[in-house]
Parts: structure tokens; C-alpha cells; sequence
């Protein structure tokens, strides 16, 4: 019983955002770390993630039972009802965004129901079953988390989140984008209009490529800014131009296009990761530049 409400709310998805959020969390801390903030934080935000994903099964279960990789989920296979599966998202968003409010700031809690409205309202009931756009807006939630890492300890959104999310959003394209192209078959069965799908692989290669390059340019405003050092701006070049070299090599004539994606999407993941725990560590002390918001 357990496993099947566990499942539904796509653990290795919330396992992903811990990473990013306390990437975020770290960097705003400057060394200065709030544990029981912190430890709160990355409760309520997981909680909200989880929330977000069992709804978003509950709206995908007949695109799910179309494609190959989804089609043992607990919503396609009965395991779990609909009511039960929507009753235990909204109790885990209820719980999630109580103890952001209690314990946080509201800044991170506008963020994380910012994530949550695009990623559950935007992206999951329209966006990606009738848009080619739908990725690049599902994007905007997928880099939420380290911005309410980051806006739980100063309270307010500033040039360090806005690089945040910023970055994150340009990292979620390439690696979204991969995943399309390996699992290229499920996405056209389920008649998904992913740019792969919709506009060709060799379009999504390109868009690959620019975004990657794009992303490497966003990661070194960090140490420019003066919120990470010298050892931020060594992992994130290093990783980032390795990122680039590998979409290179998706122009090659003999290159096998399934391999290659998988690759940029594994990659992408050891990227992010890399980044995120080099910025928790070697964060700089210099005071906050707030963003205008008007």
C-alpha cells in the first residue's frame, strides 16, 4: 500500500529538486545555515513536488498508458483510484505549503505555488498536449526549487535568484529535449507535440546545442556577480563546454541519434548536480542586489 502512494508522486523527480534546492538554500546561507530552516524548507518544497507529481499522474494516466515507459505507473495499471491518488496530492500540497508558510518566507512560498500553478495548471492540463512551447514553459516550474531554497533565507528576490532561475530554466530545455529523442516512439504514440515530434530531430539537435551554449553564459553570472569564486567558475566552464562538446557530436554522420540523447541527458544530470553542490560550497559574503520586480 505504501509503495503505490509513494510511487505516484514520482519519487526521483523530488529526489532531484533536494539537490537543487539545497544548492539554493546553501548559497543564499553564506555559511550562515538555519538547519532547522533548512531542514523545513526541503520538506514543504518536497512535499509540494510530490503533491504536484501525483496530480499530474491523475491528468496524464491516459497519455501514460499509451507510452511504453509509463504504462506500469499505479494510475495506468488500477493500483490506485483517481480519488485516492488526488485526495493524497492535495493533502501532501496542503501539508507542503502550510510548513512553507509557517517556517519560510513568502517569497519562497510565491515561488513554490508559482512552480506548482505552471507545472500542474499550465503545463499538465494544456500546454504539453497542445503545444510545441509546452517544454519551455514546464521549464519555469522545473527551476522553482533552488529559488525557494534561495528566497527562504533572504526573503526576496535579487540578482542571485533571478540568475537561479534563469539558469535552471535554460538547463531543463537541452535536458528535456533529450529525453524526447530517445523516447521519441512513446511521445509520438501518445501524440505529444514535443519539438522532436513536432518539428524534427535535427530542429531539437540545433535547440540542444543553443541552449547548452546559452546555459554555459548564464552559470558564469554567478562568480561575475560575485555570489560564487574561483572554484564555481572552474566546474561550471569545465562541465558546461564538455556539455557543448557532447551536443557537438550529435552533427557527427556515423553518430547513433539514441545513444547520443541518452548521453546529454545523463550528462545533464551529472551537470546540474556538479554545479549545485559547488555553489553550496563555494558560495561569496556580499550583500543582496535586489531586482526590480515592477
Amino acid at each position: 500500500m505504501f509503495r503505490r502512494y509513494l510511487q505516484v508522486t514520482k519519487p526521483g523527480i523530488i529526489f532531484g529538486n533536494l539537490i537543487s534546492v539545497a544548492g539554493g538554500f546553501f548559497l543564499a546561507s553564506r555559511g550562515q545555515i538555519d538547519w532547522e530552516l533548512m531542514l523545513t524548507t526541503v520538506i514543504g518544497l518536497s512535499l509540494v513536488v510530490a503533491s504536484g507529481c501525483a496530480i499530474n499522474n491523475c491528468i496524464d494516466r491516459d497519455i501514460d498508458a499509451r507510452m511504453q515507459r509509463t504504462r506500469t505507473r499505479v494510475m495506468v495499471t488500477g493500483e490506485i483510484s483517481l480519488l485516492a491518488a488526488l485526495s493524497h496530492g492535495v493533502l501532501l500540497g496542503i501539508g507542503g505549503f502550510a510548513l512553507l508558510a509557517i517556517y519560510t518566507t513568502g517569497m519562497a512560498v510565491f515561488f513554490a505555488a508559482l512552480g506548482y500553478v505552471v507545472y500542474v495548471g499550465i503545463y499538465s492540463l494544456y500546454m504539453k498536449r497542445h503545444s510545441v512551447y509546452g517544454t519551455l514553459v514546464g521549464s519555469l516550474s522545473g527551476a522553482v526549487p533552488p529559488v525557494v531554497g534561495y528566497c527562504a533565507v533572504t526573503g526576496q528576490f535579487d540578482t542571485g535568484s533571478a540568475i537561479l532561475l534563469l539558469m535552471f530554466s535554460l538547463w531543463q530545455m537541452p535536458h528535456s529535449y533529450a529525453i524526447t529523442i530517445f523516447r521519441f516512439d512513446d511521445y509520438n504514440a501518445a501524440n505529444i507535440p514535443v519539438l522532436p515530434v513536432a518539428e524534427g530531430i535535427d530542429k531539437a539537435k540545433l535547440h540542444i546545442l543553443l541552449y547548452i551554449a546559452v546555459y554555459a553564459l548564464v552559470t558564469m553570472l554567478l562568480p561575475i556577480s560575485g555570489y560564487t569564486g574561483l572554484v564555481f567558475m572552474v566546474v561550471a566552464c569545465t562541465s558546461s563546454f564538455w556539455w557543448l562538446l557532447m551536443a557537438l557530436r550529435g552533427y557527427r554522420r556515423d553518430i547513433n541519434v539514441v545513444g547520443w540523447a541518452r548521453q546529454i541527458f545523463a550528462y545533464s544530470i551529472l551537470n546540474i548536480t556538479a554545479l549545485s553542490l559547488t555553489m553550496a560550497l563555494d558560495y561569496q559574503n556580499i550583500a543582496p542586489q535586489l531586482v526590480a520586480l515592477s
